[in-house]
């Protein structure tokens, strides 16, 4: 194919999620007959969203050209890149490509959803590269806070994609060699055609620290608290922290016990594989926890966040089972809170304090992300065209536009895009030509989707206003009033102490029916607006309430 020919050819990036808040990333790669997806997270719901367990991707574009999706090419094993992909394989059952241990994680995933027999998964190797349609997929060793990160190069008949999935350049990793900069720099010497650079900490100079600091941190905390039990709260997938952890818990003489059913689930699979390390009987039950004095116990747990079911949480709240806390426990939080999470966590640290524990919240943790200065590095090795900012929020993105343009990428060639935006790549130009659906699928108990934003907006009504039954019963062919109305009160008013409100309320809602007779409203959805109308004009002049009104019509 020709140079002039091949400048012609064009590659669609279709981001499905990860752009307007950290979590949920997921994104599409198109040309010709073949579609690539990169990643498939989930995210947590915000405090309006009442109920909601977890929040998905809509995957309505893949599903409308499911005969193109050729597979999903997984960076690494955290929530937000993973989480959704039990729910989304069970309506695009194609392959799934990812490092070894992202891979294990996923399997035990699938396993728990009855999903691991039918899809296809398939192990690559830092330095390999998968043919899938009109795409080439290379995965290139990173860093991160989880092993076996890897971004990706993508060759399309367009040109070099590189996505550099979540990362940081740590030159001491704790597991793993170091980031494989200099392929990077091989491919930046072929021509790049689009960067896609993680964002979460552009806004922050300098370089992140390496992940063994914390452990010389850790280490410091072992030695300076020798006569009690310490427990340990981090992410489950952070299993470079837990074996820097596990290597202080040795040192010291301590028996380590993982809580948590994450953190067991992950802690297993990781030693299965040889990315955690240990010495034989480190880790033991917690049924075998009493047969050892307490400065002779380290527990590992989930919690970090301050979620509210969490092993750390029902420790604080003195709910769990099997570990009370005690005043020589020193409790360490080896993790920064997520923004909108500050509340649960401190609301955790002040449980734990009131029962005597020490907590140490400050310099135990450090991001898994690239700072300004690493993401200026990863600017200069790609020389990129265009510059596509993910994962973060608008903010995060902007930052990283700015550093895009500070080293060398012209300002109309930098997309700050939005989920569900069609951005349309070749040599000579790229814009943003098509919107796909993008929104957000709620997941609640089993039912996935079945809660949009009315049940959401009504669930929002009742906690804020409660609610009112009226229930009225009329005769079958005379319309006449046989019993009611009658007022069932929940969340709105405690009937006992307002019967004088809630008899006024029945007599105008009487009043109203009996108008409705008298003019021959017999139409039952009239009536039951003509209740609501009343009696929310009612209860709004006297007590600035506004209750959800259900009207219940009975015939007999």
């Amino acid at each position: 194919m020709s140079k002039v020919e091949d400048a012609e050819k064009k590659v669609k990036v279709i981001p499905l999620g990860g752009l307007e808040k950290i979590g949920m990333n997921i994104t599409a790669f198109e040309c010709d007959d073949s579609i690539i997806v990169v990643d498939c997270g989930l995210s947590f719901p915000d405090d309006e969203m009442l109920g909601i367990d977890l929040v998905i991707p809509d995957i309505t574009y893949l599903k409308d050209n499911i005969d193109k999706v050729k597979g999903f090419i997984i960076t690494h094993a955290h929530e937000d890149h993973i989480g959704a992909l039990p729910y989304v394989l069970k309506e695009i059952n194609v392959p799934v490509y990812s490092t070894k241990l992202t891979g294990a994680i996923i399997d035990n995933k699938l396993k728990e959803h009855d999903l691991l027999k039918r899809t296809k998964r398939k192990v690559i190797k830092y330095g390999h590269a998968i043919n899938l349609g009109c795409f080439r997929i290379e995965f290139i060793r990173t860093n991160h806070s989880i092993a076996d990160s890897a971004a990706l190069a993508i060759y399309t008949p367009a040109g070099i994609i590189v996505h550099t999935g979540d990362f940081k350049i740590d030159y001491t990793p704790v597991f793993g060699s170091t980031i494989d900069l200099p392929r990077f720099a091989e491919i930046g010497k072929k021509g790049v055609l689009a960067l896609m650079c993680d964002s979460t900490n552009a806004m922050r100079d300098g370089y992140t620290q390496s992940e063994k600091t914390v452990g010389t941190t850790l280490d410091g905390i072992f030695a300076d608290n020798t006569s009690g039990r310490i427990i340990v709260a981090t992410f489950a997938s952070n299993v470079d922290r837990v074996q820097q952890i596990i290597n202080s818990a040795q040192k010291y003489g301590r028996r380590v016990v993982i809580e948590g059913r994450s953190m067991v689930n992950i802690v297993n699979v990781a030693q299965e594989l040889g990315y955690i390390k240990c010495k034989e009987n480190t880790i033991i039950d917690i049924e075998q926890m009493g047969n050892y004095p307490d400065d002779q116990i380290t527990i590992i747990t989930t919690g970090s966040q301050g979620e509210s079911m969490a092993a750390l949480s029902r420790m604080a709240s003195s709910i769990h089972r099997k570990i009370q806390i005690i005043p020589t426990d020193t409790v360490i939080f080896s993790s920064s809170p997520i923004p909108g999470n500050e509340k649960q966590v401190f609301k955790v640290i002040n449980e734990l304090s009131i029962k005597g524990a020490k907590v140490i919240f400050q310099d135990t943790h450090v991001s898994g992300h690239a700072c300004a200065e690493e993401i200026k590095l990863m600017y200069t090795l790609v020389r990129p065209k265009y510059a596509i900012p993910v994962h973060g929020e608008f903010r995060h993105r902007m930052r990283q536009g700015e550093l895009a343009r500070s080293m060398g990428v012209d300002k109309e060639n930098v997309f700050i895009l939005a989920s569900g935006d069609v951005l349309e790549l070749s040599e000579s130009s790229g814009a943003i030509v098509d919107k796909v659906p993008a929104s957000e699928v709620y997941v609640d108990g089993l039912g996935v989707g079945d809660v949009g934003n009315i049940v959401l907006r009504d669930r929002q009504h009742l906690s804020e206003n409660g609610l009112l039954i009226v229930v009225v019963t009329f005769e079958k062919h005379t319309n006449q009033i046989l019993a009611g109305p009658d007022i069932v009160s929940r969340g709105f008013v405690y009937v006992r102490e307002a019967e004088d409100l809630m008899e006024e309320a029945k007599s105008i809602v009487y009043d109203a029916l009996q108008r409705c007779i008298d003019n021959n409203i017999t139409d039952w959805s009239k009536i039951k607006n003509i209740v609501r109308d009343v009696l929310s004009e009612f209860l709004w002049k006297q007590i600035k309430r506004s209750p959800m009104i259900l009207p219940i019509i009975m015939e007999v």
